[in-house]
């Protein structure tokens, strides 16, 4: 882990942090909005020093208040009825939020009951492959379900991912609609006192065609992620576990008293149990519900699980992109979904990588800062992303549209 020093925290902001490129995204044009102008910015300084509701006019302000306070981190909030910096100087009821990005909040924290190779903090690329697993289930799930376009996903810069949806439509919701839609993609609830968390089906029916349609990737990835390099079922209280998810208390005696005479690996003990549910009658209610239970299984050890209560208000905070973690020293960039199983987390660019890089390199007016580092394809992934928003405000201003938000 990489301590980060004042000094290096100034010299990052000053030099390499992509304010206009983060301008560029939140306000969707270059002649600056209520987007940007009446949006809250949080910044966290040192010593836990929390100042909230700061805003304003432009990119130059904007920076020049991040050097000065040199926090940090940073927070992007909702757009308010009236500038943030003005909130003590109207009516609290002419002061509320009234537009924000649709944002999800995946930590890998939330695996720690299932995960074997790692707990709390600790992240390796092994148990990196739920977080990547998510986001290629929930991009899917968001794009084809909803029709969003506009999905930015964030590394955190330690153990966990962001999901900033920036369509007109999401921007727009209300809280209300934000919950619905939450509801809608929440599959695995409960807390770590219950067993079985997923309990998206009617009694006895099949899966919504929604999820019936992430399970068959899902099931590819159980064998390999949770069977083979999890081994989640090979330990006593894991298989133990895995009895708790078995409606047929015959099924699950038989197989409690064979597991505890044996040591077998996940996949044998997967194996017994696809056995035990052949050996049923075809036509039975009891196969039936035995065969529920297995994708409910495959459900709950591998579907997203979303920290639901980030995302159901417009009002909630969320650490800025290109933030450095103060505790790994690694910046919080952008990833490619289309890209995520090959990204590594521990290969991430930190704030002293980047600023020996940045001394190596040597002077060059030719090229920004950020430029001569490897800092470059994740800025440029942000600036794609503005650009695609930028063009469709552009398009709907010129068709006519009402995009005074």
């Amino acid at each position: 882990m990489e301590s980060v020093s004042d000094d290096q925290m100034l010299a990052f902001y000053r030099r390499l942090y992509p304010f206009k490129s983060i301008f560029h995204w939140l306000n969707q044009g270059h002649a600056p909005t209520r987007l940007f102008t009446h949006r809250e910015l949080a910044f966290t300084l040192k010593g836990d020093v929390y100042l909230r509701y700061n805003s304003f006019n432009t990119t130059e302000e904007f920076k020049k208040q991040v050097c000065l306070l040199n926090p940090t981190r940073f927070e992007i909030g909702p757009v308010y009825s009236a500038r943030p910096k003005d909130k003590k100087t109207v009516r609290p009821a002419a002061f509320k939020p009234t537009l924000r990005e649709l944002v999800f909040d995946i930590d890998m924290t939330d695996y720690d009951e299932i995960r074997t190779c790692c707990s709390d903090a600790a992240i390796c690329s092994r148990c990196w492959v739920f977080i990547s697993l998510a986001v290629r289930v929930l991009d899917k799930a968001i794009r084809t379900q909803f029709g969003y376009k506009h999905l930015l996903w964030v590394y955190s810069g330690r153990r966990g991912i962001h999901l900033w949806i920036s369509d007109k439509e999401a921007i727009e919701l209300t809280d209300d609609e934000r919950k619905a839609m939450v509801g809608w993609l929440t599959v695995i609830a409960g807390g770590k006192e219950m067993h079985k968390k997923v309990n998206v089906r009617q009694p006895n029916k099949p899966l919504p065609p929604s999820i019936q349609a992430a399970l068959e990737p899902l099931a590819e990835t159980f064998m390999d992620l949770i069977l083979e390099d999890q081994d989640c079922f090979e330990s006593k209280e894991g298989w133990q576990e895995l009895l708790h998810l078995i409606p047929d208390k015959e099924i699950q005696s038989d197989l409690r008293e064979r597991w505890t005479k044996h040591e077998n690996s996940s996949s044998e003990k997967w194996a017994d149990l696809r056995a035990k549910i052949k050996e049923l009658p075809k036509v039975s209610s009891r196969r039936t519900l035995m065969s529920y239970a297995l994708e409910d299984i495959v459900l709950q050890y591998t579907y997203p699980r979303l920290d639901a209560e980030v995302s159901k208000h417009r009002n909630h905070l969320l650490k800025a992109p290109f933030c450095i973690h103060p505790k790994t020293g690694r910046v919080c960039v952008p990833v490619d979904p289309h890209d995520i199983d090959n990204f590594d987390p521990e290969k991430v660019p930190t704030v002293g990588q980047l600023l020996n890089e940045l001394d190596q390199a040597g002077s060059d007016e030719h090229h920004a800062d950020w430029e001569k580092t490897s800092l470059k394809p994740y800025i440029e992934m942000l600036d794609r992303h503005a650009a695609g928003l930028m063009e469709e405000t552009r398009l709907a201003v010129r068709s006519g549209m009402d995009m005074s938000w």
